[in-house]
């Protein structure tokens, strides 16, 4: 094999690295299953912030108010969340989203799917536009976490203002 694998990676569901490691040192209390899932939902908010390659203030503060709504982070742990995907968003939204998709649609029920599609919307809209980058990669993500289109239309419908498509 030409390639080796990085040093530093852990569970393929929450793309390895520091975020998994974080997601774990600030929810020692819930099972690996639950930590996966916030490290996906994590995960999916950056490679969405980053759609339009900015990571702008209204995303961040997005950001910061879905992890403060994690059940069972604490605030610090919320804060140490964010400051992994400040740090490494970037690299982490080039990464394998797809990862992130598959765990939570094989792990997730159907509406906690829904309602982190909502988030990644509320996040894309938060800049005051949703442009046809976001809105292509929303609607894939809607797809790969199991989803139907009138599904990605009904969490779509409440921003249908700030589509940049329509404008």
């Amino acid at each position: 094999m030409f390639f080796r694998k990085p040093e530093s990676s852990s569970s393929p569901a929450t793309g390895g690295g520091q975020l998994a490691e974080v997601v774990r040192e600030h929810m020692p209390a819930d099972d690996e299953a639950s930590r996966e899932l916030v490290a996906a939902v994590a995960g999916l908010l950056v490679c969405v912030a980053y759609a339009d390659r900015a990571f702008s203030d209204g995303e961040q503060a997005h950001v910061r108010e879905v992890l403060a709504r994690v059940a069972g982070l604490s605030e610090t742990g919320a804060a140490a969340i964010f400051a992994v995907l400040q740090r490494q968003g970037a690299l982490i939204a080039v990464g394998n989203m797809h990862v992130y998709t598959r765990h939570l649609r094989e792990h997730a029920e159907l509406e906690l799917r829904r309602e982190v599609l909502e988030a990644l919307l509320d996040l894309a809209a938060s800049d005051g536009a949703i442009s046809l980058t976001e809105s292509d990669l929303l609607r894939r993500t809607a797809s790969s976490l199991g989803l139907t289109q009138d599904d990605y239309l009904r969490a779509q419908a409440k921003h249908r203002d700030r589509l940049s498509v329509l404008k």
